[in-house]
């Protein structure tokens, strides 16, 4: 029989890369979202997915859509859970809606399932529930102080799921996520922001690119490999909580110098140190150490950080 799985948040970058993923892999998939306007939908049309997926709107924030939803699609064999607001800037701006999208929507998944232990569930917490420390190369064991109501949700969720997973024996897991890219990006990400201007810049030589502090570190990697990652934690025998990032860092200004040199623009167009686009508490730099990945389900990311802009450059989907 075909395994079947539910995403939350199916409409967002992640959710669309991970349900091409499972179909591929003759799963039946549903798909939920808090908004199933065309244009929210626009990442399942472009890989193809609208026709191919059950579409349900709603949160699992909400206990009366979780009880409808598994009363109307029996035998669920995994959950992922990708719903929670993503941006960090936006976190700041709206601390309790972060929190309860990435916290709450967990928290009741996991009180459903504590009857239905078949079901495996995995949940997408954040490089950014790690702080700000001396050398930033983070593990499963390193010390979780966030900076950012984002980074404080994400990691609620991440103890939710720890908790209930070692006190009712389910399994569930956390997939620490460091940055991942795609076409697929929002524009609210500096990645996006920096691609769409420099095809701008292209056509109006009025237009430049402003950004703020532009030496900050990150860890970037290809969307597309860590839904793998996701969907091969699921296929273990034990549940297990693990880092997934690329093992290196590079900072905004690597990512602008190597967009504009693609593009044949003139560094002059960018104008760095905006003060209203700098951060006052942010993580100056962060790489992941994914040792325990290769070993565990023998993931590494291939995609290098240069390929990675090009793609993006160029709209290359996988």
């Amino acid at each position: 029989m075909k395994k079947k799985a539910i995403i939350f948040g199916v409409s967002g970058q992640d959710g669309a890369y991970l349900a091409k993923l499972l179909l591929n892999k003759k799963y039946t998939v549903i798909g939920t979202t808090r908004n199933v306007s065309s244009q929210n939908l626009f990442r399942l049309k472009k890989l193809d997915l609208i026709n191919r997926i059950k579409i349900v709107k709603g949160t699992a924030t909400k206990k009366e859509f979780l009880k409808k939803i598994f009363n109307q699609n029996k035998n669920i064999d995994e959950i992922y859970y990708l719903a929670g607001y993503s941006s960090v800037v936006k976190s700041f701006l709206y601390p309790a809606e972060s929190l309860v999208s990435n916290a709450t929507g967990i928290l009741n998944l996991l009180m459903y399932l504590r009857n239905k232990k078949k079901i495996k569930i995995f949940n997408a917490a954040s490089g950014q529930i790690f702080g700000n420390f001396n050398n930033n190369f983070y593990n499963e064991r390193s010390r979780i102080e966030p900076v950012s109501p984002y980074g404080v949700a994400k990691a609620a969720g991440f103890y939710y799921t720890k908790i209930y997973r070692e006190s009712f024996d389910l399994f569930a897991c956390n997939g620490i996520l460091f940055n991942h890219e795609s076409p697929l990006r929002s524009n609210e990400f500096v990645t996006k922001k920096i691609i769409d201007t420099s095809q701008k810049i292209k056509k109006d030589n009025q237009i430049n690119l402003k950004l703020g502090d532009i030496d900050i570190y990150r860890d970037w990697g290809w969307a597309p490999e860590y839904v793998e990652a996701m969907w091969l934690m699921l296929q273990q025998k034990k549940p297990i909580d693990l880092v997934l990032g690329s093992g290196k860092k590079h900072s905004i200004r690597d990512f602008v110098n190597e967009v504009f040199k693609l593009k044949d623009i003139n560094i002059n167009r960018l104008k760095a140190n905006q003060k209203n686009l700098k951060r006052k508490n942010d993580i100056v730099s962060y790489k992941a150490d994914i040792k325990l990945a290769k070993k565990t389900i023998n993931w590494q990311p291939k995609i290098s950080f240069k390929l990675i802009v090009k793609k993006m450059l160029n709209n290359e989907l996988f």
